[in-house]
């Protein structure tokens, strides 16, 4: 038996210290109790526990003899048995030691030993049998007394409050593992800050909203990635916390790199051991893709209003250009009728300056109301920069100034007239909002030539129309300058950001360049350069062979005013005309005999539009010449309409001079005065049943 050097109390309590050493190590723990229980007790000790499927795991044993260790361990094994056995019920049962042998029994047979007696103590674990403490002496006669057995029972005791902790330190740690994965792969940031707001622990996703590896954040302070607003926010946040109450609000954290990004922070307080304020933990949701989507989805809505507005607005541009036809045709006729000096005259020629204006408004208007008809023509500058002043002036306002420079040799540029126009106007309106207090805004245009690889990057070559835009505003430093162009960046919490981002589409869209020199406090110059356009020849604008004379026309518009006016307009010239305010009517009556040498008609009706109606009467006769007439502009109608060599637009308003030179143009001149009656006499039922008709027949309104 072996021999105790001190006393008992003190062997269990080194034991207890040695098993709470390692009880992060199962192994370990099962070694310290079996070589304990050798030592303490002898001669030999092991130690067999359940694994987790129930069935025992490999015995742990040690002999005073470390010789003997490896066969008894042998002898002993009940490795991956079930604890269905006798002595492994009655352990769970009893709970309480049994002794196999003693003075008088028989000694236990082995393989090659004899063990003459042995102590089987119970390992309790969390009140559930988890094993075993086995105690074996092989020298006859030897036996174990009942201080050795209770010993034994303590050892058992120790042994199991080791087990107990290791498991709770597995729990533990399963659960901290459980924890560090959840807070490594949920997308919200997390920090760790003490009581001085610097990080102690930061999560992978937070060092993605800051911009910066996590490794780097911790002992960084938060206060780096706020603005001065949000490091008093900050501040009063953590001493809420540190009242013991939580907090929740946004703000916004610069980047490492300079960029901002809205977050919604979610602050809960800390504390030590001893339940003294030690930190906060702060959850970090990066909110700014959301907000940058209701931003955006706002915008959309905006820019549907804003087409729904252009629809609008074309409709009733369109029906005030048929009514100006009618006025301004009218005040015409009496201007040309009335003596020159006269008070009718005057009065007649002041009708014509208003319809002129307004014929300038609304083709302003349908230019930015229905700008999507990918229509282009040719444009010289010196005229757009004259339509445009006007609407220069409104969009700038009394407090600005507005200097033009330019030559009349300038040249033509080949684009639709309404994203033009509304590329100029957005940059005046960004000029305007760069001068609140006043200032002054310059537009000048120069022809440039600029030689391949010589000019400024990104400034295609050849022949070019130069636009600078100049504001003395307040300018923009290098990072807004960089970023101007970009779609929905903006300065102005109020502005959707895409005045500069649309000009710059359109100008790359004709083949330019855009380009900005800014400096804060210095103003804004604004570079368009254009490609101009190429110069027509006689042959690409002449019509080939002479066109033929014509006598009969066939006006075809389903506003009745606007017909009869059309007839007044051109009857004079000697020209037979007939009638129609509804397209199959004009269908009906080639169909029947009338073979008219030219077609006047509207282009957009309610029954057929004016292409489709000369396309009908074109299968009677392929070389009708056709002029459309439209309220809307050319660009605004977009791909309904289709000019080929043999027909021409001409936009309402027009006057008797260029309606009657849009005839010329296309047909010759007009007929000598008796062709002209000779049609007058064969067609003039038909005119007066028309004429009938249009003053009696009602229209749909365009």
């Amino acid at each position: 038996m072996g021999v105790m050097a001190y006393p008992l109390r003190y062997a269990l309590a080194d034991l207890a210290l040695a098993l709470s050493r390692v009880s992060n190590d199962p192994a370990a723990v099962q070694s310290t109790a079996a070589r304990a229980a050798a030592d303490m007790i002898g001669d030999g000790a092991g130690v067999q526990l359940l694994r987790d499927d129930g069935r025992y795991d490999s015995i742990t044993y040690h002999h005073i003899n470390d010789e003997r260790s490896a066969s008894m361990s042998r002898v002993l094994d009940h490795v991956d048995q079930l604890p269905d056995d006798e002595f492994s019920t009655a352990l769970a049962a009893s709970r309480r030691p049994i002794v196999l042998a003693g003075d008088g029994v028989e000694p236990l047979a082995g393989e090659e030993h004899e063990i003459h007696s042995a102590v089987l103590c119970p390992v309790i674990v969390d009140n559930t049998y988890a094993g075993y403490l086995v105690l074996t002496r092989e020298a006859p006669g030897s036996f174990y007394s009942a201080a050795e057995v209770e010993l034994a029972r303590d050892i058992a005791g120790e042994l199991a409050l080791a087990c107990s902790s290791a498991r709770a330190l597995e729990r533990l740690r399963a659960a901290e593992e459980r924890y560090r994965r959840v807070l490594e792969t949920i997308p919200e940031g997390v920090l760790q800050l003490d009581v001085d707001g610097v990080v102690t622990y930061a999560n992978e996703p937070i060092g993605v909203v800051l911009g910066m590896p996590r490794s780097q954040l911790v002992g960084v302070s938060l206060r780096g990635f706020l603005n001065d607003q949000g490091q008093k926010e900050l501040d009063r946040r953590i001493s809420e916390c540190r009242e013991g109450r939580s907090t929740v609000g946004g703000t916004r954290l610069m980047r490492a790199d300079g960029s901002q990004r809205t977050v919604r922070m979610s602050m809960m307080p800390l504390t030590d051991d001893h339940g003294a304020f030690s930190g906060v933990v702060c959850m970090v949701t990066d909110t700014t893709d959301h907000i940058d989507a209701r931003g955006l989805k706002r915008q959309l809505d905006h820019l549907r209003r804003l087409d729904s507005l252009g629809q609008l607005i074309g409709g009733i541009s369109h029906d005030f250009n048929n009514l100006l036809t009618v006025v301004g045709g009218s005040a015409e006729m009496i201007s040309s009728s009335a003596e020159k000096g006269s008070q009718h005259h005057k009065l007649a020629t002041d009708i014509l300056d208003a319809v002129s204006t307004g014929r300038s408004l609304t083709h302003q208007l349908l230019a930015f109301g229905r700008s999507d008809g990918n229509r282009p023509e040719i444009i010289p500058i010196p005229d757009l920069l004259t339509d445009v002043q006007s609407l220069f002036s409104r969009t700038l306002g009394e407090h600005i100034g507005l200097d033009l420079a330019f030559g009349p040799d300038v040249w033509a540029v080949r684009a639709e007239r309404g994203p033009l126009e509304q590329a100029l106007v957005n940059l005046a309106a960004n000029a305007r909002d760069a001068m609140l207090h006043g200032g002054m805004l310059r537009v000048a245009a120069m022809n440039e030539v600029v030689e391949a690889g010589r000019g400024p990057e990104g400034v295609p070559p050849g022949k070019l129309v130069h636009i600078v835009i100049t504001d003395t505003g307040v300018g923009m430093s290098a990072e807004v300058r960089q970023r101007a162009l970009e779609p929905f960046f903006t300065t102005r919490p109020t502005a959707a950001g895409l005045g500069l981002a649309t000009t710059a589409g359109i100008v790359q869209g004709l083949g330019g360049h855009i380009e900005l020199e800014s400096e804060p406090r210095m103003g804004t110059t604004v570079h368009l350069y254009l490609p101009a356009a190429e110069e027509r020849t006689a042959a690409a604008t002449g019509r080939q062979g002479a066109p033929a004379v014509i006598g009969r026309v066939l006006i075809v518009e389903d506003q009745p005013e606007v017909a009869q006016l059309v007839q007044r307009l051109i009857e004079p010239a000697g020209y037979a005309i007939t009638v129609a305010t509804d397209a199959l009517q004009a269908v009906t009556q080639v169909s029947a005999g009338q073979h008219p040498d030219l077609l006047i008609t509207d282009v957009v009706m309610p029954t057929m539009t004016g292409p489709e109606l000369a396309n009908a009467l074109r299968t009677h006769r392929p070389d009708l010449p056709v002029l459309f007439m439209s309220g809307y502009t050319a660009a605004s109608l977009g791909p309904q309409l289709h000019l080929d060599d043999n027909s021409m637009l001409i936009e309402k308003p027009f006057t008797r001079s260029t309606l009657l030179g849009a005839i010329r143009t296309l047909c010759g001149p007009q007929p000598s005065p008796a062709s002209a009656a000779a049609g007058n006499a064969s067609a003039g039922s038909a005119a007066a049943g028309s004429a009938s008709a249009a003053s009696n027949e009602g229209a749909t309104a365009k």
